[in-house]
This record gives C-alpha cells, sequence and structure tokens, in this order.
C-alpha cells in the first residue's frame, strides 16, 4: 500500500469507528440495552481503533534513537 492508500483507509476506518460510537450511545440512551450487543459493539470499534493504530503507524518513519 503506498501513503494515499493508507491514508484513505485510516479515513474510512474512523468514519467506521465514530459510526459505532453513535450506534453505542444510541443503544444506551434507547433504554433497552442489551449489553451483550453494546459489549460485542465496544470491541468492534476497540478493533478498529488498533486498526487505525497500525495503518498510521505505517506512515511514520521508524526512528533510531
Amino acid at each position: 500500500m503506498d501513503e494515499n492508500e493508507i491514508s484513505e483507509k485510516i479515513q474510512e476506518l474512523t468514519i467506521q469507528h465514530r459510526d459505532l460510537d453513535v450506534a453505542i450511545q444510541a443503544l444506551i440512551e434507547s433504554g433497552k440495552t442489551n449489553m451483550l450487543q453494546v459489549q460485542r459493539l465496544k470491541k468492534q470499534k476497540l478493533n478498529l481503533r488498533d486498526r487505525i493504530a497500525r495503518l498510521e503507524n505505517e506512515l511514520l518513519p521508524d526512528i533510531i534513537a
């Protein structure tokens, strides 16, 4: 992947992450909270955060101290 593709993927994953955050909040506010479903969404959100972090690391060159 080149830098443009990585940046686009990061943007896509960031939008998905934000959408999951909104979905989780909506579930909690609905009053019909299914904690199992909320936990699954939170796990997906964390997975997206990890993928974003890995891609961001690919964009940054390794700095040898």
